[in-house]
């Protein structure tokens, strides 16, 4: 089935800006969801897929980590959980035709949402070297140019194996073997560039990267402290959970640049007070901070829970938690008693009064969950922001109890259990000691090298083959053009996918494009009808079947994909057998079950309705994987994030009909952002003082140091409420504006929520927005 193609090129002549929403969800959720769907998919094929959903027999949804409740609804999805089972589901493919009718220049002038819309990939197509075109080819003949390429590499680090967090438990355990027994640890993924922090700042302090509350804690807590985040867009069934936790009695306070309908109220449309009432108020409080005083915040908030125990000792603090437990409070102690209250509203941008009142809801709470997501990660001090996270839950016990915890929300559905299964480029010695006494090779022990590294490595010329399972790389990494130009640098490029987007347009010398099973379709192997796993961000393991026959007969599925690819590289140079991993997947499980801790008789715990918990020390019994056996209290010198004369802090943000760098729509309803995307939404004092208006149309510049100034040009001026002095625009558009080199501390995540920008009247060459 073809398809008429959507927004030919790259320009939004019909964007207009409406009032933004003060509630999400509700009936509009519910059109929103099901017209597309039953447009595209029809009634059948819509209803068989969302009522399979997230079901305990059906598909893990693709579009976000957001745990799943015990008690399953009938219909237990989001708008854009749907948005996001449209767009993979749909008949529509792409023809052979394609190929011949677009060259690659020509597709360079397509926008990701064009991409996107143009169907499902069902066949290989290899780009020669000096062709500008794709051509269709056989399976035989793809996995034969890769492995040719990959075997006459001088060295296996010249290959870099990227992933998606998408990717299954089976998937991301089969392609790090393969990544490994080739000898290379050159494994980038998503995680680099969202939640590495996350894993760095929690695996300092409190020996594991991941939360440490099961999803009923929402519904124990006294008090959730969301930062940085937008249920509301990013993982809306989170809203349930917060409904649920202020029916049960909860407070919650939201700290953010910018307000979020999902935030304010919240129209539940499985109630009928959603669909017809008013809805649910969320936030009872609304901390507006300036882009980079969250750190400033956390360390007022402690001072002042402090200064509490200090005129009231032994009732504030959990002595007898501190004492068992953690390490570092003296000196945590005696370094928040110099700081500087001046500087700590100079970084947040609000009262004193607004952090009085958040921290006397800290003290009244018995039981708090603070959670967080890339507002907070994508910081240049995002490590060490997040460790103030930990010392002021430490400090009265909130880790380890019911209804308390630490609560990082991953964006893609198994990013957690991707890095869980061995992707990440310096996995620790346990686990590559596990892989070696398993499989009988010697895995490489040097660490090897993450995105923003491989980039680098791309540029140098030292990686020469680019392979990725799912994602958009070089559109999600920062430094658009810098990033684009080093990945055409490499004499191949291939990428494992569904859909067509930037990174198959963007390619080496020569270039693959594999097509793939999607997480809705069947899956079929020589043993039989097989299915996968996936861990969300609680760190429940479950498992997910594909409901609908694929939309070709020709697509292999990821397993398949990387399992021929290393039968045809390694042959039989170590002792794998790969062949029997593709026939039944629970080879592969039995395999996980001896290597990765927490996933002993794997394939029948799996097997189990609703799949079962991976155990974690600071959660079930607060014990600690750390140097000392203790939580770490940690001592972090705070920075103010400066903002010259004239400047803006700018952020990048997703709009409500967008997953990651997949556009659904053109529309961003909850800000008012209709038919477009060129926008740069801004404080209207801002607008006034910069001597701009609203609707102007402006070029927006980055300063990085002494590099030359990367520019954004032709975006719309949307008055909107934003911190003082802050600004947003776009992700991946606005990813041109953030240099390579502006990277967190520890964890070299890109800096996406603090970009120094100047604002100048569009340039009167007619250049067009230059957006993707």
């Amino acid at each position: 089935m073809t398809k008429k193609p959507i927004n030919e090129g790259n320009s939004y002549p019909d964007l207009t800006v409406k009032p933004k929403e003060d509630w999400a969800v509700g009936l509009p959720a519910i059109y929103h969801s099901m017209e597309p769907a039953i447009a595209q998919l029809g009634l059948t094929r819509t209803a068989k897929l969302l009522t399979s959903i997230n079901q305990k027999d059906g598909f893990d949804c693709m579009s976000c980590a957001w745990p799943d409740p015990d008690e399953r609804k009938t219909l237990e999805f989001c708008e854009n959980g749907a948005r996001a089972v449209t767009w993979e589901a749909t008949p529509v493919t792409v023809p052979s035709s394609f190929w011949s009718e677009h060259s690659l220049t020509d597709l360079l002038d397509k926008s990701e949402y064009w991409l996107g819309m143009q169907g499902r990939l069902v066949e290989p197509v290899y780009k020669a070297a000096g062709s500008d075109h794709y051509e269709p080819v056989s399976w035989e003949r793809a996995i034969g140019i890769v492995a040719d390429r990959l075997k006459g590499l001088a060295s296996p680090d010249e290959a870099a194996f990227y992933t998606s967090g998408r990717t299954a438990n089976e998937t991301a355990f089969v392609y790090q073997l393969f990544a490994r027994a080739f000898g290379t640890n050159n494994l980038p993924d998503c995680s680099n560039m969202c939640h590495e922090s996350t894993g760095t700042a929690l695996g300092e302090t409190i020996g594991i990267g991941k939360s440490t509350i099961a999803y009923d804690d929402f519904e124990r807590t006294d008090l959730i402290i969301i930062m940085g985040q937008n249920p509301g867009t990013n993982h809306p069934r989170m809203l349930t959970a917060l409904e649920d936790a202020k029916r049960s009695g909860a407070s919650i306070v939201a700290v953010n640049p910018l307000p979020e309908a999902g935030l304010l109220r919240y129209k539940n449309p499985q109630r009928v007070r959603g669909l017809l009432g008013k809805g649910t108020p969320i936030a009872d409080q609304f901390v507006q901070i300036r882009s980079g005083g969250d750190m400033a915040l956390l360390q007022a908030v402690s001072k002042r829970v402090l200064d509490a125990e200090d005129a009231n000792p032994g009732t504030v603090l959990d002595h007898d938690f501190l004492d068992r437990h953690t390490q570092g409070l003296d000196d945590f102690r005696a370094h928040l008693a110099h700081l500087d209250e001046d500087a700590v509203l100079a970084a947040t941008g609000i009262a004193a009064s607004e952090i009085d009142e958040l921290a006397e809801r800290y003290l009244a709470a018995d039981r708090v969950i603070i959670t967080w997501a890339m507002g907070l990660t994508q910081q240049k001090k995002a490590v060490d922001t997040l460790k103030e996270i930990i010392n002021l839950l430490l400090l009265r016990g909130n880790i380890g109890k019911p209804g308390a915890g630490a609560s990082p929300i991953r964006g893609h559905s198994n990013v957690q259990g991707d890095r869980t299964m061995g992707i990440w480029e310096q996995m620790p010695r346990p686990f590559l000691d596990a892989l070696e006494a398993e499989f009988g090779f010697a895995p490489p022990r040097e660490h090897g090298m993450d995105s923003l590294k491989t980039v680098a490595g791309l540029q140098r010329g030292d990686v020469k083959v680019f392979f990725a399972v799912g994602g958009n790389f070089v559109a999600a990494i920062s430094d658009t053009e810098a990033a684009e130009a080093a990945m055409r640098g490499t004499e191949l490029t291939v990428q494992v996918s569904t859909k067509l987007n930037r990174s198959h347009v963007v390619t080496g010398r020569e270039a693959l494009i594999l097509p793939t099973l999607g997480r809705t379709d069947f899956d079929l192997q020589a043993s039989g009808p097989q299915f996968l796993s996936v861990e969300d961000t609680v760190c429940a393991v479950h498992a997910t079947h594909g409901s609908v026959p694929p939309v070709d007969p020709g697509l292999l599925s990821e397993v398949s994909i990387i399992t021929r690819l290393a039968t045809a590289v390694l042959g039989d140079s170590v002792p794998v057998d790969w062949a029997g991993m593709e026939r039944d997947y629970d080879v592969i499980r039995d395999h996980i079950s001896r290597v990765v801790p927490g996933f002993e008789n794997f394939n029948a715990q799996v097997r189990r309705k609703g799949g079962f918990v991976l155990p974690n020390g600071p959660r079930d019994s607060r014990t600690f994987d750390t140097a000392t056996g203790r939580a770490m209290i940690t001592v972090n010198h705070l920075e103010h994030l400066e903002r010259p004369a004239g400047r803006l802090i700018l952020q990048t943000l997703r709009s409500h009909d967008q997953f990651n760098t997949t556009i659904y729509s053109l529309n961003d309803r909850y800000r008012g952002i209709h038919n477009g995307r060129d926008v740069v939404f801004v404080n209207p004092q801002d607008i006034a003082e910069l001597g701009l208006e609203d609707g102007q149309r402006v070029d927006i510049f980055s300063e990085w140091l002494d590099e030359p100034d990367r520019v954004l040009r032709g975006y719309r001026v949307v008055s909107y409420p934003t911190a003082k002095g802050c600004a947003a625009a776009y992700f991946p558009e606005a990813n041109v504006l953030i240099p390579l080199g502006s990277a967190a501390d520890g964890s070299n995540t890109p800096v996406s929520k603090a970009v120094v920008v100047r604002l100048e009247p569009q340039s009167g060459d007619g250049s067009p927005p230059n957006h993707r």
